[in-house]
């Protein structure tokens, strides 16, 4: 298919990735967790105690990307959340910074999937990561997601893509296959994507309803813009 990456993988799984000639393009690296994240303090020292781990060890497997979460509300208030997650990220930066992985904070939905997720829009991840100031901190901006909350994602795209580290796919509704039974003009945000300049990548997150491989075939020939 021309694939050369594999997304979401743990530590012992990316060099089962390489054995077969792909790289692990987003990695798991005890970045917390959807419900705990950034945003609260507490959860702070164990995720920097991972990163400062993991992130040479992806480094060395040549791994770009590391993933982390904003986290639930919980009845916290965006101001708080968002000074909490720049005092987390900063403490982080300079280990990826320093070994070349770029820490993607996912954005993702809480009307259908992740109910009071914090992250849950482009606006304020874009304010965390323009606040921590680093090219090692991005966002991951998960399409699927984010047709959800917000849609407008072409002119997203464009407006915020020095902020995006890496993307997901997936179709809207149902996280199922990039066809005709689905919402997302994906040639068009692809041709979005490329047209930034973005050099990344784009991975897909869909749950297939028929033959795997097959689904992938077709969204990788959807999305080849």
């Amino acid at each position: 298919m021309g694939l050369t990456a594999i997304d979401l993988l743990e530590e012992p799984e990316w060099a089962i990735a390489r054995q077969h000639g792909l790289i692990c393009s987003m990695g798991y690296a005890g970045g917390g967790s959807i419900r705990d994240g950034l945003n609260v303090k507490a959860n702070h020292d164990a995720i920097v105690k991972n990163f400062e781990r993991t992130i040479p060890r992806a480094a060395a497997m040549q791994v770009p990307n590391v993933i982390t979460f904003f986290g639930n509300t919980r009845g916290m208030r965006d101001e708080e959340a968002t000074a909490n997650c720049v005092e987390g990220l900063n403490r982080v930066k300079k280990v990826a910074e320093d070994h070349a992985v770029t820490i993607c904070v996912e954005l993702l939905n809480s009307k259908v999937d992740h109910k009071d997720y914090q992250g849950d829009r482009t606006a304020f991840g874009v304010a965390i990561v323009k606040a921590v100031n680093s090219p090692r901190v991005k966002l991951l901006y998960d399409i699927y997601h984010m047709q959800i909350m917000e849609g407008d994602l072409v002119r997203t795209i464009r407006d915020q893509h020095e902020h995006l580290g890496h993307f997901h796919t997936g179709g809207v509704p149902g996280r199922h296959e990039l066809d005709e039974t689905q919402e997302v003009n994906w040639p068009a945000v692809c041709r979005a994507i490329v047209g930034t300049g973005f050099s990344g990548y784009l991975a897909h997150e869909f749950v297939p309803t028929r033959d795997p491989l097959t689904s992938l075939r077709e969204a990788v020939m959807l999305c080849d813009v």
